[in-house]
């Protein structure tokens, strides 16, 4: 443990969204095609993306849909017994913590997606270094871009005072990313539980499955196929940007190269682009300054971040080829709905944070156990 915590009082009260939602989308597919009137010559390296990003989609259409999120062994009352008041705990943490600083509530979120992408929500992002275990926290991909471990590490003391060694990490993780949404604005879901914590990580899979800030559409789309996620579940879980912030290092190449050309050149996004330049130099350092990647509400979990995209303000080039790539038929459509529909958004986000919490580690629940710790193995 790291140290004895003080709860912390709060008269603070969220405000939650309850809206009654599926657990499961399951949205169809939407055939990349080239419309008849199309009269554009396209190059070899054109048609060879083009050709890729279509057999993908075929494989996403036509194959198991759900190649990592199979169906889990979990229950929305697995504690219901044994920790009847885990659900409590989490959410006054995270009340506190989001009240001290509203930037942890993306920095949860943040290490939930990481957590589940690389070899599923299994808590394996919250593993130190030790020297017979190599953690991913300093891999290329996380090194400068997670934070919030101590938020978490303070939830699990007071869930260890409370029940102990009964709720895993990776459950704790879960339920305060859904937490973390609800409190700055966002919809809520309900959380399936029964997770276990891994006693592996996977320092080469954070370098591989995850995607990065400079990625192309076509490069990221069978990153979350192979999850299981649907383009549609990629389009809604990267709405989170809508509270995140970014590192000058993961936006340099986007300010000093397409932005002008796909912004719309109005003083207001010129204003933004000089704003970004100002905090993110060319040349000459710099990497770690930060930026809201939605300037209007940062502090919000809305839809603003579309609209944003609409305009071609987009921080990330990840983010903007959603809507601006040659490539983007069916997810420029999607960017177009949450824009315009926040409520279509929220619906769409919470059944998709739910499939994602459900890539589960299927050898956590042979090998697994409930940490003590969540930074290190029971030994």
């Amino acid at each position: 443990m790291h140290g004895k915590s003080q709860r912390c009082n709060t008269t603070l009260h969220s405000t939650y969204y309850i809206i009654s939602y599926s657990y499961l989308s399951l949205q169809p597919c939407i055939l990349l095609k080239l419309s008849s009137n199309n009269t554009l010559t396209m190059d070899s390296s054109f048609l060879l993306k083009f050709f890729f990003l279509h057999i993908v989609l075929l494989f996403g259409c036509f194959g198991d849909n759900r190649l990592y999120a199979s169906e889990p062994q979990l229950t929305l009352d697995y504690y219901a017994s044994t920790c009847p008041t885990l659900f409590d705990i989490v959410r006054k943490e995270m009340e506190c913590s989001v009240l001290s600083d509203p930037r942890n509530a993306a920095s949860i979120v943040r290490l939930h997606f990481h957590d589940c992408f690389i070899q599923g929500c299994d808590g394996s992002i919250l593993l130190d270094d030790t020297y017979t275990l190599k953690g991913e926290k300093k891999a290329a991909t996380n090194i400068h871009s997670l934070k919030g471990f101590e938020v978490i590490d303070k939830i699990k003391n007071f869930v260890e005072s409370e029940c102990p060694g009964i709720v895993s990490c990776a459950d704790i993780l879960t339920i305060a990313a859904r937490d973390a949404v609800i409190l700055v604005g966002g919809p809520y879901w309900d959380v399936p539980v029964g997770r276990k914590d891994s006693v592996t990580a996977g320092f080469e899979l954070a370098n591989t499955n995850l995607p990065t800030p400079d990625e192309s559409l076509v490069s990221i789309i069978p990153k979350f196929f192979y999850q299981g996620l649907s383009v549609t579940d990629m389009v809604a879980l990267v709405g989170s940007h809508t509270i995140g912030m970014a590192r000058c290092q993961n936006f340099r190449s986007r300010i000093y190269g397409d932005y002008e050309s796909t912004s719309m050149k109005n003083p207001i996004s010129d204003n933004q682009l000089n704003n970004l330049k100002s905090i993110c130099p060319p040349i000459g350092g710099g990497d770690n300054n930060i930026t809201a990647m939605d300037y209007v509400t940062p502090n919000l979990f809305d839809n603003s971040f579309y609209q944003l995209l609409l305009k071609g303000e987009g921080v990330l080039n990840s983010d903007q080829e959603m809507y601006s790539s040659v490539f983007g038929i069916q997810t420029r459509e999607l960017v177009k709905k949450y824009a315009a529909d926040s409520l279509a958004f929220f619906q769409q986000f919470s059944d998709s944070m739910v499939k994602m919490g459900n890539i589960t580690n299927s050898e956590s629940f042979v090998t697994g156990e409930v940490r003590k710790n969540c930074r290190f193995v029971n030994t």
